[in-house]
């Protein structure tokens, strides 16, 4: 963790800042790992700039070819990949085998797809030429939660399109991302072509973000994150695709399998502890059907057990960090405080876990959609539930968040559905247990983010459009 990959070789840093690498799950160091500075930002970008104009040059045959080879590597090494996330950012082992490391394989075949389908050229109507040609050098920035998933979402489309790029991981869960590169190095991703510096946002994101050579900067995290990447890339009038945060609301109407509905929507909560964008955190109800969707949550979070990640199982394994443990603790106090109801859980850590960043599974119920709870991200295990009386009233409650990312509709009537999903202001709805597949679009709108990642339209977000009028 002493070293960036820059123009093909690990090359000690330039800067001298560095932190430790934190196991949550035992509070123990994993190692120091180095911190980038600016210079070591501008050494990454030129590598790519210099690497640009001859990978922009190979044929759609010559990408597939080597994101295939990508993805033989890869495959070979996703335990290894499993291990790293799991104890990097505390995912349980088997979450960490079957969905962690699993995205990786998935999402990636999904760009390979998307670029056999992928037209590079083509006469309009009028019979111009449309080409879709690289947006050029692209400044890379990765959340903890999902790292790996979300690394394959910006590399693998990125080069598809035939871009270079910087990668700046998370400083938390620098691991997976060190592997990665030893995956793409093996594959033989031409040198330049892909970096790695790691650091952290306000010094190695925002040199990233400022630099003239980067064309396009890719983004996933935090709404505050994104908004000052936005703010770093509009002196250059950088293309920004960002993936942010979400409040997805869950709609429950009588008319659905009530059992199956309600443990399904607690684990669309509580998967990855609650560490996920898309996660169903706010649960819509329908009131007559209100008290018994209560109970059913109440039994269902009382199985839900908390454990070593490092034993297989399907428990929750702790939060992250130190920081997004006390986020969630300051966020269970709030709703105490607010008034809402604590049906199971609350503050501190479980019953036998004195170390370690382990939270306990919460949810509040009679809540009122105008709470923090219910408003603000709060990014762990904790469910909040609220009541409505009629299906313009729920699809008013759902609608009424600054984020738009995504939502879940629950009922036994295919029209209702259909008309709930297309009234709903998010990117994505999932419906009666229903989750989207790899190559399917995946982005939100509001304070959710702007562009998709994922299969064809992943890749059309590192592609520029020239149109060519010849007689």
């Amino acid at each position: 963790m002493s070293q960036f990959f820059i123009g093909g070789r690990w090359t000690d840093p330039l800067g001298s800042g560095s932190a430790d690498v934190i196991n949550p799950a035992t509070e123990q160091s994993l190692g120091l790992l180095a911190l980038g500075s600016e210079a070591d930002v501008n050494a990454a970008v030129a590598a790519a700039k210099t690497a640009l104009p001859g990978f922009a040059a190979t044929s759609r045959e010559e990408r597939i070819a080597l994101l295939e080879r990508v993805l033989e590597v890869y495959t070979a090494r996703a335990d290894d990949f499993a291990k790293a996330i799991s104890l990097e950012m505390g995912a349980p082992i088997t979450m960490s085998r079957e969905m962690q490391a699993q995205a990786g394989i998935d999402h990636l075949e999904a760009v390979i797809v998307g670029l056999k389908a992928l037209d590079f050229e083509e006469t309009l109507d009028n019979g111009d030429t449309l080409v879709r040609m690289p947006v050029g050098v692209c400044g890379l920035i990765t959340p903890w939660n999902w790292p790996v998933n979300q690394i394959v979402l910006k590399v693998a489309p990125a080069l598809a399109a035939g871009c270079t790029m910087v990668l700046k991981p998370s400083e938390l869960t620098p691991l997976s991302a060190i592997l990665y590169a030893e995956v793409l190095q093996e594959a033989g991703v031409p040198a330049g072509v892909f970096n790695l510096v790691h650091g952290d946002g306000p010094v190695a994101g925002a040199a990233l973000s400022r630099h003239p050579d980067v064309s396009m900067m890719s983004f996933t995290g935090s709404t505050r994150g994104g908004v000052a990447v936005t703010r770093d890339a509009a002196e250059t009038v950088k293309k920004v695709a960002l993936e942010l945060g979400g409040k997805s609301p869950n709609l429950v109407f009588a008319d659905c399998d009530l059992e199956t509905a309600i443990s399904e929507g607690v684990e669309a909560c509580f998967i990855n502890t609650g560490q996920s964008c898309d996660a169903a955190t706010r649960m819509l109800v329908e009131r007559s059907v209100y008290t018994r969707a209560v109970e059913l949550a109440q039994a269902k979070c009382a199985e839900m057990a908390v454990g070593n990640p490092a034993e297989p199982g399907d428990h929750m394994g702790p939060l992250s960090s130190a920081q997004q443990y006390a986020r969630v603790q300051a966020m269970i106090a709030a709703g105490i405080a607010e008034g809402a109801r604590l049906v199971a859980g609350g503050p501190g850590r479980p019953e036998g876990y004195e170390t370690g960043y382990f939270a306990r599974p919460t949810i509040f119920a009679d809540a009122d959609n105008a709470m923090r709870i219910a408003q603000e991200e709060i990014f762990g295990p904790v469910l909040v539930m609220i009541p409505f009386g009629s299906e313009e009233e729920a699809i008013e409650i759902a609608n009424d968040s600054p984020y738009g990312l995504s939502a879940y509709v629950q009922t036994g009537d295919s029209a209702r559905a259909a008309r709930v999903a297309r009234a709903l202001h998010s990117g994505m709805v999932n419906v009666n247990g229903a989750f989207l597949g790899a190559g399917s679009p995946f982005g939100g709108v509001k304070m959710s983010g702007i562009g998709r990642e994922g299969g064809r339209d992943g890749i059309l977000e590192f592609l520029e459009t020239k149109v060519i009028a010849a007689p």
